[in-house]
């Protein structure tokens, strides 16, 4: 692992205004009183829509020094992007093995950001640079994904995902949990805003769930998504009901 904790660092409160984006998401506000501890190589941050899971994993990377537009480590896609508010305050307690890629140069960095919205453009810069085995303008969105996983993710860093099950399968889904349980093995760091059922059994991960009440540790089994998706393919028309007339 290489980061212990991270927390929004506001030295003074008369910068920001509680009641003003994005100090006034649940999980944002627990950052700047307590922070997020990780304690897996391995996180999964999981919510409804607007919970601030992407806002979270966006100021991560940034923080890290991954561009927001995503990735990989070292490279500027988006330079004119302005970095959001809470990437800029954003600050790691890192473990001994992260300190030299987290205190160091940019340059020292590992990893990856993995962004659903601007994946492609990218990777398209990605592919034209020598970085992927693939042209991902020539293949499907789910296949530029796993040339990503496949070229990409091999080396202890952060790897930091906004919902990457997005363009994939089932079977593809399956191939990315070997990928994660790998570079969790060799040291590497991952975190992940999914609503995949299917990622955040992974063993020994972290779940965090975040929403309303802010963040907090979780178990597989129960999950809103998990037990939702098992009742919906028990009896789908049990939910169906409720939204066709």
């Amino acid at each position: 692992m290489l980061i212990d904790r991270a927390y929004a660092h506001l030295p003074d409160s008369s910068e920001y205004d509680r009641a003003a984006w994005p100090w006034s998401v649940p999980c944002v506000r627990q950052l700047l009183d307590g922070g997020l501890r990780f304690t897996a190589p391995i996180t999964f941050l999981v919510g409804e829509n607007g919970s601030g899971k992407s806002t979270l994993v966006e100021a991560l990377a940034e923080a890290y020094g991954l561009d927001s537009y995503g990735g990989s480590a070292g490279y500027r896609y988006a330079s004119s992007r302005q970095p959001s508010p809470l990437g800029t305050r954003l600050r790691f307690d890192a473990t001994a093995a992260g300190r030299r890629m987290v205190r160091g140069p940019r340059t020292s960095r590992k990893g990856f950001f993995l962004r659903a919205e601007t994946a492609l453009d990218a990777l398209r810069s990605e592919a034209a640079g020598k970085g992927l085995s693939v042209r991902v303008d020539q293949v499907s969105h789910g296949e530029g994904f796993l040339a990503t996983f496949r070229d990409k993710f091999h080396q202890r860093g952060l790897y930091v995902l906004d919902e990457p099950e997005a363009a994939l399968s089932f079977a593809s889904c399956l191939q990315l949990v070997g990928v994660l349980h790998e570079l969790g093995r060799m040291g590497a760091q991952v975190i992940c805003a999914t609503h995949s059922p299917l990622l955040t059994a992974m063993p020994g991960a972290e779940i965090v769930e975040v929403g309303e009440h802010g963040m907090r540790s979780a178990e597989w089994q129960d999950l809103a998504i998990v037990d939702h998706w098992r009742r919906y393919l028990a009896d789908p028309n049990a939910y169906l009901r409720h939204v066709i007339d």
